[in-house]
């Protein structure tokens, strides 16, 4: 087959040696340019590259005429351009095609020099005449200009998560009889607990940027007081920062002992402001009130051509009416300097530019990352080899002709009009997070893969790079940016765009927004804050075998029933949908209410469904705990039916998890698997995961259970705050029963159990090192230490629950705490609050009495713990101590 060069691929360059396909390309095929005709060597996948020169070993591979490799063979024209880590992720995916034997290119880049001595300062562009209009909402304190009337619930801290989840759900549909109020959200994320976070500054400046954001017409700022950012915290950094919250409508609301009864008065404060939102109203606002997020995501080889430039320039018309645009993600603009520092407010803009650059990649180089590990496995699978690829395409949401105005840390408001960039991480939820609590009230997010992202009260309009999966994505995807590689000129694709924004803005729903799918991250917590030996911390190993403990008095004989679970047993079967990363988290959760609210599958085999949503996966350095995690929960004993669900676009895709499972003894046609992308969008991967949960159950025979005694029992136990000595001495008797019973007991090794007569009791002085890694799958029955590489609540249930335990016992003396959306947590407490499940009465004997009972009522699912009926319950992974997100 021979074609013309021009319909099959593209240089992003005219110097460039290397051409990126613009369909799947068969072997063979006969490429013809106007200089010559030249064969492909293999076939080439969209968006992957082959060489239109003859490269000799140790000449550079160049894209946008800047160098992205170093040839380590021989290469010419018609060969498969590929790299190591390419090569090896292709090979994870199941491909009709032959690959090549071995990369013919290594990553190389030559670290860039600023020439300080020969600075030139950049003139500002002209500003436009004309001055057009949008509707949008007027606020006072020098707020700006919203796009959107929302009433936001704000938590401060991971600790209220469930809760501010809970009071959404209860008040989202009360909106709907007050027409300009344009939602009820709540902002749940996973940082703000523990005392001495490296990004607490981080967090609060977020914190502080979404309460006073243009879009928000009234706050309530919820707080579990004993957390490390708590309402006095966040108070304190609101007035010394000049923020101006008395502009909103707010109240501060602090959890007491009662998770209902909070619920309760929460919602009365909620429904007491609709009135007074309503009257807000939208007028003429001219467009220099808008301030752009510019963002992209699950890209690739096209959004440098296509996508990116179509955000560019828009976000250049809207500078020259006087606006503002925001460009981030700090690693995914490695290699790009040269071109974001063509143009230049002033030298010392441009030098804050490559501290901030500096900064980062130190910061990662303490946890031994680097950000060549930033290219998802999505990104590689759809042409982005490397950092420096995907750096030189992201660069392109600046336009060439704008220049670089203003340089700000993550969150830090934009107040003057002009281009920025914001220091952040190329992980989406936690960069667009930055952007948002900066000021942007609109983001535009341009994808390759079809990322579905939007955040809760600020629209995303999503801007994919190709007609093919434009077409297949066509109901989640908001501006079709391959019409300008099918022929439609810039200004075209342009203006029909910035009239689509105009139209956002002024209250025209977006396709997420119809969506009703939204997440939110802040810049997570890293763990070192200066270089350190990273071997020790990297090759820890645990034996999995359970450590001696003394035994305490006699033990008490049980029977109860239980379904046998391979060596194990189960009082409940639980059908699963386990999002493979952060962004299938929130579809899994909508399809699990779907499969809840049918009466027929829940006459099933299945107690219940349920998902575990997190926000890991991708945008951050790899990391096994996450891995074990999941596969982890994947096994555990309660998972009768359990199906994976994809993205698409993220490093641990669906087809990294079959690796890993055949590497781990599991059989992955064992398990369902979707996939939002190549499905179609959200709701035919919805339709396709409900109709698979309904094969198998009408495959599967309803189990007969058995009776077993306390050596099918186990459990972990956890503590948060001070107990006494008699609390102690209860849960040390339970322990001491189970394990010697023949049954199991996990404690991590951070709790303050193993500081108190709780240790003594057990023989456990000092603490041992750990039998058990984080999420380890429990192999042998008897007492086990967890290591426990974080002080976070929810992670520590996480890691807790992947181990295989069926019931997690939590001594929590203050106020009640979130429990886990799988795993049953009894909640003890020796001052009982509003969701404690067993009041402790200073007698060790009655109260492991009572305890051992209430452990098999809820084995057995007689019993359902408080946290569990509220929906008070948290799921996070942890990324251990060298994680960083990326």
């Amino acid at each position: 087959m021979i074609v013309d060069f021009d319909s099959v691929a593209r240089l992003p360059g005219n110097g460039d040696n290397i051409a990126i396909a613009t369909r799947l390309l068969p072997a063979g095929t006969i490429i013809r340019t106007g200089e010559k005709n030249f064969p492909l060597s293999h076939a080439v996948l969209l968006g992957h590259r082959f060489a239109v020169k003859p490269i000799a070993v140790g000449e550079r591979l160049l894209s946008w005429g800047q160098t992205f490799g170093i040839a380590t063979q021989p290469i010419m024209p018609g060969d498969y351009v590929i790299n190591a880590d390419v090569l090896q992720e292709l090979r994870r995916r199941s491909l009709d095609i032959d690959l090549p034997a071995a990369p013919n290119f290594e990553n190389d880049l030559e670290r860039y020099q600023f020439d300080a001595a020969g600075f030139q300062a950049t003139a500002p562009l002209p500003y436009h005449q004309d001055m057009p209009h949008f509707m949008g909402y007027a606020r006072r304190g020098n707020r700006g200009v919203g796009t959107r009337n929302t009433i936001v619930i704000l938590g401060t801290s991971s600790l209220v998560a469930g809760f501010v989840r809970q009071l959404e759900k209860r008040l989202k549909d009360c909106a709907a009889d007050y027409p300009n109020v344009e939602d009820i959200v709540a902002i749940a994320h996973t940082e703000g607990s523990h005392a001495k976070a490296h990004n607490l500054d981080l967090v609060l400046r977020t914190l502080a940027g979404f309460a006073v954001h243009p879009n928000v017409a009234a706050v309530l700022i919820v707080d579990y007081s004993a957390a490390a950012v708590n309402n006095a915290v966040l108070q304190d950094y609101l007035r010394e920062h000049h923020y101006p919250l008395k502009a909103v409508i707010h109240q501060f609301f602090s959890l007491t002992q009662s998770f209902n009864d909070d619920l309760y008065a929460a919602e009365q404060i909620v429904r007491s402001w609709l009135p007074d939102v309503n009257r807000m109203e939208r007028s003429p606002q001219h467009i220099n009130a808008l301030k752009i997020g510019l963002q992209c995501g699950g890209s690739d080889a096209f959004s440098g051509i296509s996508g990116n430039p179509l955000a560019a320039w828009v976000a250049k018309e809207i500078i020259q009416y006087g606006g503002s645009a925001n460009l981030a993600e700090t690693d995914e603009l490695i290699g790009a300097e040269n071109y974001i520092l063509d143009k230049v407010r002033d030298l010392s803009t441009a030098e804050k530019f490559l501290s901030v650059m500096e900064r980062f990649k130190e910061r990662v180089a303490w946890h031994g990352q680097s950000a060549d590990g930033n290219p998802s496995g999505g990104n590689k699978f759809r042409g982005l080899y490397n950092i420096y690829l995907k750096s030189l395409g992201a660069a392109n949401k600046k336009h060439p002709e704008v220049r670089l105005d203003y340089v700000i840390d993550y969150s830090e408001p934009m107040r003057e009009a002009g281009y920025y960039f914001m220091d952040s991480p190329g992980n989406d939820l936690e960069s667009v997070a930055g952007q948002v609590a900066s000021g942007c009230n609109l983001i535009f997010f341009v994808t390759g893969n079809g990322s579905i992202t939007n955040f809760p009260f600020v629209p995303t309009i999503k801007i994919v790079t190709t007609t093919e999966r434009f077409s297949l994505l066509k109901d989640d995807m908001d501006i079709n940016a391959g019409a300008y590689l099918d022929g439609t000129p810039m200004d075209v694709v342009g203006g029909q765009t910035l009239d689509y924004t105009l139209a956002v803005a002024s209250g025209q729903l977006s396709v997420g927004e119809t969506a009703r799918h939204a997440q939110v991250q802040i810049w997570r917590d890293w763990q070192l804050d200066a270089p350190v030996i990273l071997e020790p911390l990297q090759n820890r190993t645990y034996s999995g075998q359970p450590i001696s403990i003394k035994t305490i008095g006699d033990t008490p004989a049980f029977s109860f029933k239980a379904y046998p679970a391979g060596k194990h047993y189960t009082g409940e079967r639980v059908g699963l949908i386990l999002p493979t990363s952060l962004c299938s988290g929130q579809i899994a959760q909508l399809c699990v209410q779907i499969l809840n609210s049918n009466a027929k599958l829940r006459q099933s085999s299945i107690s219940r469904f349920v998902s575990l949503v997190h926000t890991e996966g991708c945008g951050a350095s790899p990391n096994d705990d996450f891995r074990n995690t999941l596969l982890g929960y994947l096994e555990h004993p309660a998972v009768n039916h359990a199906l994976l669900l994809e993205h698409g676009c993220e490093a641990t895709h669906n087809d990294y998890f079959r690796h890993a499972m055949r590497a781990r003894g599991l059989e992955p046609r064992d398990y369902g698997w979707a996939s939002i992308q190549l499905e179609g969008g959200i709701q035919s991967v919805m339709q396709h995961m409900v109709s698979w949960f309904e094969d198998q159950l009408t495959q599967s025979p309803r189990p007969k259970p058995i009776t077993i005694g306390l050596n099918g029992l186990r459990i972990a136990i956890m503590t948060h705050g001070d107990h006494s000595e008699q609390a102690a001495a209860t849960l040390a008797r339970i322990t001491g029963n189970l394990v010697q019973a023949g049954g199991t007991v996990v404690v991590h090794e951070q709790d303050s159990l193993l500081q108190s007569s709780y240790a003594a009791h057990l023989g456990l002085e000092p603490p041992p090192f750990p039998s058990l890694g984080y999420a380890q799958v429990i192999e042998f029955q008897g007492f086990h230490l967890m290591a426990m590489p974080t002080r976070d609540w929810g992670e520590q249930l996480t890691g807790l629950g992947a181990s295989g335990v069926n019931v997690i016992v939590a001594l929590v003396n203050h106020q009640p705490l979130p429990g886990h959306p799988m795993i049953p947590v009894l909640q003890l407490s020796e001052h009982p609050h509003g969701q404690t499940d067993l009041p402790l009465t200073g007698e060790p004997y009655a109260d492991s009495d009572r305890l051992l009972n209430m452990l098999i009522a809820t084995f057995t699912g007689d019993y359902l713990p408080n946290v569990l009926q509220s929906g008070n319950v948290n799921f996070q992974v942890t990324r251990g101590l060298l994680g960083v997100s990326l």
